[in-house]
Parts: structure tokens; sequence; C-alpha cells
């Protein structure tokens, strides 16, 4: 390897963000390679199919296209025959494009299967040297992955973990403000748009989460039982979200979930999707269980701490009211059943 290309690698390996990390990767391979192209593609579990997932796209003219943290559009794995043989088979898979520009398929493994596809054009088939050079660089990020991975993932649930929700919560917020439209630049003001419904209005979701009468479950059966109750749960959600969602295991029996851009209607209807999810799976021994939801709208002036807290107290109410629900803290601030408060103190989450 080159000073440059051993440089690069450990430039990608400096950062513990996974979406940098597959900008760096992206950057360093389309400059190695003097590609045209580098597209990284995740495979997600959507609607309990396996998905394509485009998480960054790289050009030789350097603009970049990255849909993380939007509502990104999936594929099914099996809408593209190429790149399905490529992941089933875990082989690189050389083809040509309508403009008979080379593409090169790099299967990119996790930990125990291939979790990821790299599509890279250039103007010419890609040496055996070449491809050999790629595979290396992509296994030295899969064990930087694993590095992080044990540092940021539940070991129960594999879910990530409370240490990385304040870094995530800030990004989310970022992404927003930058999201927001730039102010017009010419003297003359624009005329006001008409009046969106702000149930309408995609934002970003924080919900929270908590298995009803845990404790009954940890008293009655015993905490490997439990614990099986926690994994299961954290099954169906990653079966019940898109892969673009983020999912953490909050502590005990509490978990979160923040939902990328979507309104207020499309949060419920995931969210009841987990809720009814989990009150008709057959938990082995115990039955029955159910979970009490409470979510919010993710604001530009939000700390994560009075987002989590409005979020609990929506959570609480569920609670109050029968459990085995969802509620939703604007919706009941609006009819008047909770009060929003002018300050906020540390979060106590709803026990039990």
């Amino acid at each position: 390897m080159s000073d440059s290309l051993l440089d690069g690698v450990a430039q990608a390996t400096s950062h513990r963000d996974r979406h940098d990390l597959d900008r760096e990767v992206a950057r360093l391979l389309l400059g190695f390679l003097n590609a045209e192209t580098v597209t990284l593609l995740r495979l997600v579990e959507d609607d309990a199919s396996r998905q394509v997932l485009r998480q960054v796209c790289l050009a030789s003219s350097r603009t970049e296209t990255t849909l993380a943290g939007k509502n990104p559009p999936s594929w099914p794995v099996t809408e593209n025959a190429e790149w399905h043989e490529c992941i089933v088979k875990g082989e690189i898979l050389h083809s040509q494009d309508a403009q008979r520009r080379a593409i090169t398929l790099v299967p990119i493994r996790g930990e125990h299967e291939v979790n990821g596809l790299l599509v890279i054009e250039t103007r010419a088939r890609l040496e055996k040297r070449e491809t050999d050079l790629v595979a290396g660089i992509l296994s030295i990020i899969r064990n930087h992955l694993a590095l992080l991975d044990y540092g940021e993932l539940d070991t129960l649930t594999g879910l990530l973990n409370r240490k990385t929700f304040e870094r995530s919560f800030e990004k989310v917020r970022r992404q927003n403000r930058e999201r927001q439209p730039a102010p017009r630049a010419d003297s003359e003001a624009a005329p006001a748009p008409p009046a969106e419904d702000p149930a309408q209005q995609e934002s970003s979701w924080l919900a929270l989460i908590d298995v009803d009468h845990f404790k009954s479950v940890n008293d009655g059966y015993g905490h490997l039982f439990g614990d099986e109750v926690l994994l299961l749960v954290s099954r169906l959600m990653k079966h019940s979200f898109r892969g673009a969602d983020q999912l953490f295991r909050f502590g005990g029996e509490e978990f979160v979930v923040v939902l990328e851009r979507t309104n207020e209607h499309g949060a419920a209807i995931a969210l009841e999707r987990l809720r009814s999810a989990v009150a008709e799976y057959p938990f082995p021994q115990i039955g029955k269980v159910t979970i009490s939801v409470g979510f919010t709208r993710i604001v530009q002036s939000d700390v994560s701490t009075t987002c989590v807290e409005r979020a609990d107290e929506a959570l609480y109410y569920a609670k109050n009211h029968g459990r085995n629900r969802v509620q939703n803290w604007e919706a009941l601030e609006a009819a008047g059943e909770i009060t929003a408060k002018s300050d906020h103190g540390d979060v106590e989450l709803f026990d039990e």
C-alpha cells in the first residue's frame, strides 16, 4: 500500500460516527481507484423483508448524495438481480452498465453475514490486485466497527446503548436544522406558504417504550425469563421499524426509538405496529406481555432531557389509563390532558 492509502485508512478509522465512516471509506476508494462513482448500500429489515438502503454516493466531481438521516428510499434486495447474486454468494462480481462503464460489486461482511454492498463504477474493469486491496480495506473497517459495537451496543439486545443516545440525539437535531429552508437573499419577501397542519409536518420523533408489569415478570418467573422478554421485545422492535430509525435500550425494561422524517400519523402507525406485535406475541412460559409508549416531536429548542421528559409524560399517561397503548404528547397537550412545563429538571422515567 502507498503512504497515501495508509493515511486514508487511518483517517477513516478515526471516526466513531458510522455515517462519517461510510463517507470516508467512499472518498478513499473513489480516489484510490480513480472511480466514476462509489455507492455504499446497507442491508436492512423493512416489513419483514431484506431491503437495500443507500447510505452514501460519491462521484468523481466530488458531489455527494447522502440519504442518511432523512426518509431514505429502500428497495427489495431481489429488485436488482446482480446485487442479489453478489449478496447471496458473498463474492465480488463484475458487470457493465448501459454506457459500457465497468461495475464492480463488492459484498460488505458483518460478523456473521453480508450486511452491505459497494457499487463501484470505473472506466475500465478493476484488476484483481485492486479488488484484493478493496477487500483488505473492508476487513480493516469491519474490525473497527466490531470495536465500536463492543462499546456502543447493549450486550443483551444488540440495540444501541444509552451512552450513545446523547450523541445520536444531537446529530438528529443538527440534521433537522440543516434541512430547514434557507432565507431568501432578495429584498422582496416571498409570499407566506399556506399553513400546514402540524400533524402532517414531517419531522423526527422520539418514543419512550416501557414493558408493562416487568417487575412481576422478574419476581414471578426469574431474571432469566425477564431477560428473554427484553430480548424478544428488541427483536420485535427491529422488525417493526425502518432501517433508518434508531433503536436504543435505555435501561432496565425501557427502550427509546428515534423515528426519522415522518409525520405524527406515520410515527403513530409504526409505534402501534410494535405495540400490537408485542401484545400478540406468545412469550414462552409467560404468555401475554404488553408495552406502553409515549412519543413526542423533536424540536429545535430541545435538549435530550427535555424531549425524553415529554415522552415520559405521555408514557406516564398511557400507564395510568390502561397500559398497552400509545400516547402522543402533543395530542395530549392539545386536548388539555397534560400541561407543558416552563422548565425541566432531571428526567425520572416511569417505573413499573
